[in-house]
């Protein structure tokens, strides 16, 4: 009660204050990471370039190694820093929220985390390997796989932020669920549509080949029925 009356006194340039408060603190922790990152930023790569171990990376401008590096430091400061930013972002929200709500909100945090991290993992392992041995097989005794540093690190970065962004479908779909909007039997009778925006969506996250968007589109398919489940759960709890 007493923190709902506080957001309730405070005027809107207190919230713009806030909310430029915590802006600078996720700016400043991102610089911090990223500058972090880029002194280690060989062993970085290094640990990317393991699902290729015979890949050779190379560079045919002067300044591309530098700029895919500092590019490389920035995407692996955004991911690492990624928890502590939404810390922020729920401090500035919290007052907002009613008891019962800060309940789920905490929940959803984690679940949040670990499911971005969890797709991180999973393209790392599983998808990357296949998709570098897949591509590795065109080469020839005349044509030579030599792949730039910046286009490695684009595909390699592309693919690791499309899969935890993904693999949050199931965490929407049950807040969606909690909240009312959807439903299991809505999601059930839309398959058929939910296959086809599954497609385009691959297509979009995806660098533009379709072994990538294939390995894109079948988890999201398990991911479309993880959520309906998600969502039948949701909906024997409030009955």
């Amino acid at each position: 009660m007493g923190a709902k009356q506080d957001v309730q006194s405070m005027t809107i340039w207190d919230h713009l204050s806030d909310l430029r408060k915590r802006l600078i603190i996720i700016i400043i922790t991102i610089f911090v990471a990223a500058v972090i990152c880029f002194a280690y930023v060989d062993d970085i790569l290094q640990f990317l370039l393991k699902p290729a171990p015979n890949l050779q990376l190379i560079f045919t401008s002067p300044p591309e190694a530098l700029t895919a590096q500092i590019r490389l430091a920035i995407q692996a400061a955004l991911i690492i820093t990624l928890p502590l930013n939404l810390i922020q972002i729920l401090i500035f929200v919290a007052p907002a929220l009613k008891d019962t709500e800060k309940k789920v909100v905490l929940p959803f945090f984690l679940a949040m985390n670990m499911l971005f991290f969890s797709g991180i993992v999973f393209c790392y392992y599983l998808v990357i390997p296949f998709a570098i041995r897949f591509f590795m097989g065109f080469a020839t005794e005349s044509l030579t796989p030599l792949f730039t540093i910046g286009s490695y690190i684009s595909f390699i970065s592309s693919l690791l932020l499309s899969f935890g962004i993904i693999f949050q479908v199931p965490l929407i779909f049950g807040f969606l669920g909690l909240i009312g909007i959807l439903s299991s039997s809505f999601l059930r009778k839309n398959r058929k549509f939910a296959i086809l925006i599954i497609v385009i969506v691959a297509a979009i996250l995806t660098p533009p080949d379709v072994i990538s968007q294939i390995l894109m589109a079948i988890p999201l398919l398990f991911l479309y029925e993880a959520g309906i489940l998600l969502v039948r759960l949701t909906e024997r709890q409030k009955s």
